[in-house]
């Protein structure tokens, strides 16, 4: 795959979609956007008191979100964006027709060890089971791949732009 799609990292949290997002965007030489970034102060302050977000909590978020991935629309760029529920990505799909996920998948023990380790985040790990519980895996009718979490971020950045690659070529 080459720019200009607009790739959504996703997954559940401490997935590294804040470490594999930028790597993407720098191997593609387009803008890498934070989804964590696009939250209300109001989703931060609830994630970090250690409540789940709500489906209602999450509209306006993926709304910012699909808006930033439209404006990019035949320029290229790469967001992170949990996307954890088919209808997450379908109103992401829908702002921004084209987008493609890139998911990132691992075992739960290695997740929850990466989140009890990371500095200065609001998502505690005691939100990873809810965000097992609400995760919907790509189906095979959406544009994506996944790519699993166990190697170094530059492996993974590698299978990420092959399984792109390849996806494209199927598509293309």
């Amino acid at each position: 795959m080459n720019t200009p799609h607009v790739v959504v990292v996703m997954g559940v949290a401490g997935t590294g979609k804040t470490t594999i997002g930028p790597l993407l965007a720098a191997r593609y030489g387009v803008p890498y956007a934070e989804g964590d970034d696009f939250h209300p102060p109001a989703n931060i302050a609830k994630m970090s008191a250690g409540t789940p977000l709500d489906d209602e909590d999450r509209w306006p978020w993926l709304d910012a979100i699909g808006e930033w991935a439209h404006g990019r629309a035949g320029l290229g760029g790469v967001v992170s964006s949990s996307a954890l529920k088919r209808s997450y990505r379908d109103r992401l799909r829908a702002a921004a027709p084209g987008v493609v996920f890139v998911h990132l998948t691992g075992d739960r023990a290695l997740i929850e060890d990466r989140m009890s380790h990371r500095e200065g985040h609001f998502m505690p790990t005691a939100l990873l089971d809810s965000q097992f519980a609400t995760l919907q895996p790509l189906e095979p009718d959406e544009a994506g791949v996944a790519v699993e979490v166990s190697g170094s971020p530059e492996e993974i950045t590698e299978q990420a732009v092959a399984a792109l690659a390849n996806l494209s070529g199927a598509t293309s």
